[in-house]
Parts: structure tokens; sequence; C-alpha cells
């Protein structure tokens, strides 16, 4: 926690990365601020519109001019996921730090579930899994392939005793990301991978899983395994883990010692 925190009242901070989101961004950070206000958490909901290439950036300001808690932030072209959670993170005041990815997929109600879990286990890192015992999941049966596939990797790879990686539904301690976010490179698809298997490298060893509800299904934007688009994001996404092996076991890039390599700027570090 950052010094001068209160501890028996920590401060949550969501980020919520947001690009061509202009249907349901409105929704989105609505039903994210109600569930946060239902908690006993202090808290501020941060958007960063990762590209101003439609309405998303007009309508969430527009939302924000009636909530308090919620600021947006923008930039002006598309920089991938990593980057808008890493800028979104590097301008948060939060004692605990996270994001949720904006739509319909992954239920805000999970939020609550994953900050208890947080304090329960007094963790360093809390994920929502679709695999914990407790998650209610609706999953094309395609993606769960898949996924169990990429788990069994990222297993051998990194040693991460989780089971599921890639819900976009996280949080941290905010000494956590001091440590990590100066040494990580990925911007798009691999970037949950790199900021967890980094973390647990540098010892912090407290990765919980928390129950979550999530609905996904083909259509509305969800391609299919057979699809182009989702075979070019699947070999970009292994092309991007393998590079973060690299990185991790053979160069060792995110060592101290390496530390004049470093690459992320100022400005997406907390």
């Amino acid at each position: 926690m950052k010094r001068g925190s209160d501890l028996r009242n920590p401060k949550v901070s969501v980020v919520i990365p947001a690009y061509r989101a202009e249907r349901i961004i409105k929704n989105s950070l609505i039903n994210v601020h109600d569930t946060l206000m239902r908690s006993r958490f202090n808290f501020e909901i941060i958007c960063v519109v990762d590209g101003r290439v439609d309405k998303t950036e007009s309508i969430a300001k527009r939302v924000a001019s009636k909530y308090p808690h919620i600021k947006v932030l923008s930039y002006e072209k598309n920089l991938g996921k990593g980057h808008a959670v890493r800028y979104g993170m590097a301008n948060a005041s939060g004692d605990i730090i996270g994001f949720i990815d904006a739509g319909y997929e992954i239920s805000p109600n999970s939020i609550g579930m994953l900050l208890e879990h947080f304090e329960w286990y007094k963790a360093d890192i809390i994920i929502g899994s679709k695999r914990h015992p407790a998650s209610r999941v609706i999953y094309p049966w395609q993606r769960k392939i898949i996924s169990w596939g990429y788990q069994m990797l990222v297993r051998i790879l990194f040693g991460l005793n989780i089971r599921d990686t890639q819900v976009g539904l996280k949080f941290f301690r905010r000494d956590v990301l001091k440590a990590v976010m100066p040494r990580l490179l990925v911007k798009a698809f691999a970037f949950d991978i790199e900021i967890l298997s980094v973390a647990n490298y540098l010892g912090f060893k407290r990765i919980f899983e928390a129950p979550v509800e999530l609905k996904m299904k083909f259509g509305k934007g969800i391609s299919t395994i057979a699809s182009a688009g989702f075979l070019r994001t699947a070999m970009a996404m292994a092309w991007d883990t393998l590079a973060v092996f690299y990185r991790l076991k053979v160069v060792k890039y995110y060592d101290n010692k390496n530390k004049s390599n470093w690459i992320t700027p100022p400005y997406l570090r907390i």
C-alpha cells in the first residue's frame, strides 16, 4: 500500500480500457459505478479511450460529467489494450488497482467478489477465473479448448499455478505495480501473461483466483475458431507469449541488472 493509505479502508481504482466502444461504454461505466457504490470501498473509475476513432470519448465524458467517481483519459492513436490499462494504472491513486474489460461479457458484480477475496487472502494479485468452481460461465466449447491449451503452455513456460490467466478482470496491490510496470513491454496480446509472470518472478507469489460471471457467445464481434481474425489473434498471442518467456528466462531482461535497458516511458509508471 502507498504511504499514508488507510489499510482498514483502502481506495480502489478500476481502469476500463475502451476501443470502438461507443455502443457499450455508457452502460459499462454506469454498471461498474453502481456495483462499486454498493461496496464498502472508496473508489475511482478511470476510463481510458484507446484511440479517438469514434464517439467513445464524447459518450464517456458525458457519463463522467454526471458521476464524480468517473474520469476519462484518452489519446489519439490506438495502441492496444495493454497500453491503455497501463496508462490508466499510472494515473490511478488507489491502494488496490485493477481493470475490467468494457462490455457485457464480464458481469460487474464480479468486482465485489474479487475485492473481498483480495482482502481475505491478503493477496498481491487477484484474478477473475472462468475455471474457479464458483464461476458462472457461458463460453463456447471451441474457446474452452483453446483456453485450456494456452493455460497448459503458460504453466509449462512460466510455472504459474493458475488455471485461467485471460479473463479481463484483475486487481493488484499498488506496490506490486510499482515494481512491475517499469519493466513491461507488451501493449496488446500477451499483456496479462507479462504482468503476472514478471510479478511472480519478482517474488509476488500471493496470486489467487476468484469466481466471475461471464457470458461469451459467437456473434456480436466474437470471432469463431475458424475465422481469419481469430487465427491471427491466436498466432499473435502465442508469439508475444514466447517473447515474454525469452525475455524472462533467457536474456533476463526484467532483472534489476538490466534496468538501463528498460524502455517503458515515465508516463506509464506508477
